[in-house]
């Protein structure tokens, strides 16, 4: 797998799972949904999921970097949930501890849609508080 420069740090990249480390930088949404795409290509995944799951991390990443500062964790894994369904989990940490807020964005808004796509789109999503932050979480199936 070849990686973009800018990653600040690629912890595991082994098959099953990947995380990297990004800058709160404006092209961090870019390096990212590189990253991901890359892997998910590696990884053989099919290529619906690799774009559900680029453009969900894109929206994660471009809210942590809207209201936090600091570095933006991505981590990916193939699961196998106690209902035997496999599926792809990923998770975008930040520094920031408050959640975000889920909103209801009318016709003429610019932003306020990512939850939204991530409620919609995800077999199941959630937050959770860290030691230094928070993190989101979803989960995308995979077909057999």
């Amino acid at each position: 797998m070849q990686l973009v420069r800018e990653v600040s740090g690629v912890i595991d990249t082994d098959g099953a799972r990947a995380e990297w480390s990004f800058p709160a930088q404006p092209d961090a949404v870019r390096i990212a949904r590189h990253a991901v795409r890359d892997t998910l290509r590696d990884w053989g995944l099919e290529p619906v999921v690799g774009d559900v799951t680029v453009l969900l991390v894109s929206e994660l990443v471009t809210n942590s970097l809207r209201y936090a500062s600091g570095p933006i964790g991505v981590r990916m894994a193939r699961i196998e949930p106690g209902d035997g369904m496999p599926s792809l989990l990923v998770e975008v940490s930040d520094p920031l501890p408050d959640p975000p807020t889920e909103r209801a964005a009318t016709p003429d808004d610019e932003g306020g849609r990512g939850l939204q796509l991530v409620a919609g789109t995800a077999r199941r999503w959630g937050t959770r508080r860290g030691r230094t932050g928070k993190t989101v979480w979803f989960e995308l199936a995979l077909s057999g």
